[in-house]
């Protein structure tokens, strides 16, 4: 299980709280810096993921989204200069859903310029962006986890999978399946039980951090 961090502080947390790694999440890194998710800078993305890194002594992967336009070579570089030690890459692209061979011909110079350096959870999302049912979201997103672990791939992640598609999921995937975790609605060992092997929280933690900040507020009145 990988909490996501959204700043330094909350990186200091997880880590005091005993997780052994952290995953910074794109969408609550924007919210942190007032842009709309999506709509983060790179430079700013990659300064924020260097100071969460360098606030913990734990491994850090990043979202990058898919990848800010840079050539994978300039990618690999610049998320090795922020410290950390995996990334999250999609395949969709202002919400339209990337040509899955080219998206595994991209994600293949990703692998080759980072060797061994960089965990890469590939991110796929037939169950964001898909048209049609449950079932062919499970059956596109199987169809591309083929293709994103043969270009060397070392995790898949569908996003938004509902948990009852974990287990078909798991039978069709080679190697392992990252599972998101919606605070307060599903327990990440459910999941586990279910078939993912690695479990992130997106900015669900920045969001309940927010919300619970609202409604301190709230209660105690402005001054």
């Amino acid at each position: 299980m990988l909490p996501g961090p959204w700043d330094a502080a909350g990186a200091r947390v997880f880590a005091d709280a005993g997780f052994p790694a952290l995953a910074t999440p794109s969408a609550g890194i924007a919210a942190a810096l007032g842009h709309a998710d999506g709509a983060t800078p790179a430079d700013e993305m990659f300064a924020a993921v260097a100071r969460i890194v360098r606030a913990v002594d734990v491994p850090v992967s990043a979202d990058i989204e898919s990848g800010y336009g840079l050539p994978p070579k300039e990618l690999v570089e610049r998320l090795l200069e922020t410290g950390a030690v995996g990334c999250n890459l999609e395949d969709s692209r202002e919400g339209v859903l990337r040509d899955p061979r080219q998206h595994a011909d991209w994600l293949a110079e990703v692998r080759a310029a980072a060797g061994d350096r960089v965990f890469v959870n590939a991110r796929v999302d037939t169950f964001l962006r898909g048209e049609g049912g449950p079932q062919e979201a499970v059956e596109r997103a199987i169809e591309r986890a083929a293709l994103y672990v043969a270009a060397g791939a070392d995790c898949v992640y569908p996003i938004g999978a509902p948990p009852a598609a974990l287990p078909a999921l798991r039978a069709g995937i080679e190697g392992p399946v990252n599972a998101l975790a919606r605070l307060g609605e599903q327990d990440p060992a459910d999941l586990g039980r279910l078939g993912a092997t690695r479990v992130t929280f997106g900015p669900g933690w920045q969001r309940r951090a927010t919300a619970l900040l609202a409604a301190d507020v709230a209660a105690h009145g402005a001054p």
